[in-house]
């Protein structure tokens, strides 16, 4: 499993996934509307789940977002170890979220504590994060944390091809705007 960094938010605790943790993610992932949003093909089990703990969910800097009242997995979110542009270190931030909690701000506060992590102890010059065109509450998400509209791709998921929506913010702009 990825290193021991927990972060924390006014809601949300951000720490590495567990193998416990399968079927709290299964719960969500099984989910068309939010597997389609990740990109990744719906969860059959808990197994699949796990497997994606395992696979994907273990790398440096993935976060399982625990809401802090209950102690309950509600979402994924974390960098994704892909940079783009000639940036000299930047990094993509990816996140999933259960839909009880979508519309309630949590994944805007997951975000920019990411932002603020990846700024302030992981030093990166460059943040990106995308959406797919048809999901306007990650346009939003986005758009909130001060993420800057770069281009539009088409990319290839399990489902076809999405239009795709790629934003950046600079640690020089996020340090104007009176963070760090």
């Amino acid at each position: 499993m990825a290193e021991c960094i927990v972060l924390e938010t006014a809601r949300t605790i951000l720490r590495p996934f567990q193998i416990t943790d399968g079927a709290d993610l299964y719960e969500f992932s099984r989910e068309r509307r939010v597997a389609d949003a990740a990109g990744w093909a719906p969860h059959k089990s808990v197994e699949d789940s796990q497997k994606m703990i395992l696979s994907v969910f273990s790398a440096p800097h993935t976060f399982a977002v625990v809401e802090k009242g209950s102690g309950k997995v509600i979402g994924s979110a974390g960098f994704t170890a892909q940079s783009r542009g000639s940036f000299a270190s930047s990094d993509e931030i990816g996140y999933a979220l259960h839909p009880d909690w979508w519309g309630r701000g949590i994944m805007t506060e997951v975000v920019r504590e990411l932002i603020r992590y990846g700024f302030m102890d992981r030093e990166l010059e460059a943040i990106w994060c995308s959406h797919y065109v048809e999901n306007p509450a990650s346009c939003r998400v986005i758009e909130k944390c001060g993420f800057s509209y770069v281009t539009e791709e088409t990319l290839m998921d399990h489902t076809g091809e999405h239009r795709t929506r790629f934003y950046v913010l600079l640690r020089q702009q996020w340090k104007g705007a009176g963070h760090g």
